[in-house]
């Protein structure tokens, strides 16, 4: 079926709040590379937000998913556990940074790895608050949601949200919030609002996903460190979007050097397949009973497979090196780009994990999400797929994989440069 038949059949089947704006289907995927339904060549900026840090159907990958195939598709491990399972745990109990022994459980997604992070927490700590921070992003089920740092579009149209959550500052220094006006605010939350008595963890992201792509300063994360040690929380570090690889670390908590007590990862965990896991030190995961976590396919045998897969491509294919090279050469671009353009400001990287901002004044920081929609559309209509991001929708974050070829890279930044000279002249004659 073409794009057109099939943009049909979503128009009369697909829930509207499930359904892609986008007009073009997926056939075909390599590398950076796609094709869509009508044959059309696309580069992959997005990664699948972040999923696909080794490239689509990296060959190690598909090898160990269609092996595994041979063998088993699902027993649910509960029921009766299998090898992929447990050598999983072990792989990752080995390269995750929390302290002391690991111990891990395996989920779906990123949202249900969060999910079990708070269950967890509390179980070990016997309290109920969880501190979350603005900007954050931990997924759409109802906790996630409520722990989510941005209200539009996860949470706007579903209602009352789970209570026993609590939100302190990110620091954003683009943003007005400094480092030491988000110690104070997270101190002043303690003092204010959620009782230390009574809060089981406090979460982040060590670089923020969905919330613009701003990396924590080594003295907050240290800070938060601190408290949590002084009042009996636990330090819960989301690497959904920012790990496996994506910074030029395993996990970008690395970059500071501290010890979260639990960390959770999905995304390019597994390069597409779904899976996710929570991973933390091995009293506090021990501290719920038996059977207490888990779920029908979590842990899903393909899924462990791709997962093996993924972490043997990155002992044997440096995608640590790959990463920091490649944000080196995106730092390079967006330096050029902000000297170019009027409407570039507040380039950012840490490793590949890349953000640029749109405004429409620098002296005055201005957001420009108009322009930020309208340049994701234009790259689009010409071949190369970007997303907007950020509290304002005006960052521009560029999730390509860490495999991209160097000519297929800078055809697509090329495309992005194209195009914002593109928007900059209509804007200058509107």
């Amino acid at each position: 079926m073409n794009n057109a038949q099939l943009n049909e059949l979503k128009q009369r089947y697909v829930a509207n709040g499930a359904a892609s704006p986008a007009t073009q289907f997926v056939d075909y995927a390599e590398n950076a590379l796609l094709r869509d339904a009508d044959g059309k060549r696309i580069i992959d900026f997005a990664g699948g937000i972040g999923v696909l840090n080794i490239g689509h159907r990296h060959p190690k990958v598909v090898a160990a998913i269609k092996a595994q195939l041979d063998h088993l598709m699902h027993t649910c491990q509960t029921v009766i556990p299998y090898e992929g399972y447990v050598k999983v745990a072990q792989r990752l109990s080995q390269v995750t940074p929390v302290r002391g022994h690991a111990k891990v459980m395996l989920a779906n997604s990123g949202a249900e790895a969060l999910e079990n992070a708070v269950k967890i927490a509390r179980a070990a700590t016997g309290k109920n608050n969880v501190i979350c921070f603005t900007g954050g992003y931990h997924g759409r089920t109802f906790m996630t949601m409520a722990m989510n740092g941005k209200v539009a579009p996860y949470a706007t149209d579903f209602g009352s949200m789970p209570g026993n959550v609590f939100r302190a500052p990110y620091p954003m220094p683009y943003q007005g919030i400094s480092e030491e006006d988000a110690i104070n605010g997270l101190e002043m939350v303690l003092k204010t609002d959620a009782n230390p008595r009574d809060t089981a963890a406090v979460v982040l992201e060590p670089v923020l996903g969905e919330g613009g792509f701003y990396p924590a300063p080594t003295r907050f994360l240290e800070r938060i460190r601190e408290l949590c040690d002084e009042h009996g929380m636990l330090m819960i570090i989301d690497e959904v979007q920012s790990g496996f690889g994506r910074t030029g670390k395993l996990f970008a908590i690395e970059h500071s050097g501290v010890e979260p007590d639990i960390i959770t990862m999905a995304k390019s965990m597994a390069a597409g397949m779904p899976i996710s896991a929570v991973v933390g030190t091995d009293k506090v995961m021990d501290a719920s009973g038996p059977n207490s976590l888990g779920g029908t396919y979590t842990g899903n045998p393909l899924a462990c497979a791709a997962t093996l897969a993924v972490l043997d491509v990155f002992e044997e294919e440096d995608m640590l090196g790959k990463s920091q090279a490649l944000g080196d050469k995106l730092a390079a671009r967006f330096t050029q780009w902000q000297e170019q353009f009027d409407c570039v400001d507040n380039i950012r990287n840490l490793g590949a994990m890349a953000a640029i901002d749109l405004v429409s004044n620098k002296a005055s920081r201005t957001p420009d999400a108009d322009l930020a929609a309208a340049l994701c559309r234009t790259t689009r209509d010409k071949g190369l797929i970007l997303l907007s991001c950020g509290l304002y929708g005006n960052s521009i974050r560029f999730l390509m994989p860490l495999t991209i070829e160097d000519d297929i890279l800078e055809e697509g930044l090329n495309i992005v440069e194209t195009s914002l000279k593109e928007l900059a002249g209509a804007k200058a004659m509107a």
